[in-house]
């Protein structure tokens, strides 16, 4: 009887490890941060996948994540969180876009200045799949072209991964989705590995820690909002921060050398440059088909 239970036990055991564990697929992005230039850039994408859901994201935001976590729980031994781990650890890419199976709507998630916010939508990603085959990397993909957000993409599906799934908004294919572009070359996504993972974490450390403290709450929006929100945000992108620094006078001065507005003016002007350097979105503004 003991043995049995024993089996029974680690049956259970196993069956939920199995339930828990997620696949993580490894995009490389090549993206085209400037619609005016030539120049391309890289950066790493991860798509987690369980029986249940998938999340896309940055895999620089899930490492920058990493250390935020390590760093609040040292911070909460010696009060103080040493910022020297995150060094200059940036992302691009800010957003999460989660899917629920069965796929009938997409979640997207993003900050916005100071504030977080979520909105549905239903991606209409009307694929016309051709009998054009191609290897990419080691699967037999096959060819299927859409137009969505006012690009025309082309993307590659295998059918040796049997997931209806792909990277950012991409999904509806009868397999995973391996590789896929726009036809202007201005975004690219391609599978480059995958592995297993112990589960999606769709919320971070610096979230959790924001929630207990209430200072962070995500909104659920439209989509509509959201664009509006970040269209006020391009025109004046320290305008959260400034609202929070509403009670402190403009000319106060922490030392001789230093002076706030000073340094928000700065950081505006920084800002702004930064905006109008990275200024070719994945989705044209305006375009939802």
């Amino acid at each position: 009887m003991k043995k049995v239970l024993q089996v029974i036990l680690i049956t259970t055991m196993v069956l939920l490890n199995a339930q828990n564990s997620a696949n993580r697929f490894f995009y490389e992005l090549t993206y085209k941060p400037n619609k005016d230039s030539a120049k391309l850039e890289k950066e790493m994408m991860v798509l987690d996948i369980d029986q249940n859901k998938s999340l896309y994201q940055s895999y620089e935001k899930i490492q920058i994540d990493s250390i935020t976590g390590i760093m609040i729980k040292e911070a909460s031994k010696t009060g103080f969180p040493d910022f020297k781990k995150i060094g200059n650890r940036r992302t691009r890419f800010t957003h999460q876009i989660s899917k629920s199976y069965p796929i009938r709507e997409v979640v997207y998630k993003d900050r916005i200045s100071m504030d977080h916010y979520s909105f549905r939508e239903n991606p209409k990603l009307d694929w016309k799949i051709s009998d054009e085959k191609q290897k990419i990397g080691t699967y037999n993909a096959q060819k299927a072209t859409a137009d969505f957000g006012g690009r025309k993409w082309i993307a590659w599906f295998t059918t040796e991964i049997p997931f209806q799934d792909g990277p950012y908004k991409f999904y509806g294919l009868p397999g995973l989705i391996v590789k896929v572009g726009d036809e202007a070359g201005n975004y690219s996504w391609e599978l480059k590995g995958n592995k297993k993972t112990d589960h999606i974490a769709e919320v971070s450390s610096i979230e959790e820690l924001m929630n207990q403290t209430g200072l962070f709450v995500s909104k659920e929006i439209t989509k509509e909002k959201f664009t509006e929100k970040y269209e006020q945000y391009k025109k004046d992108p320290l305008a959260g921060i400034r609202q929070m620094l509403g009670q402190v006078p403009a000319d106060v001065k922490v030392s001789d050398d230093f002076s706030l507005s000073k340094e928000m003016r700065a950081a505006e002007k920084q800002m702004k440059e930064h905006i109008a350097q990275n200024n070719n979105s994945i989705e044209l503004p305006g375009r939802n088909k």
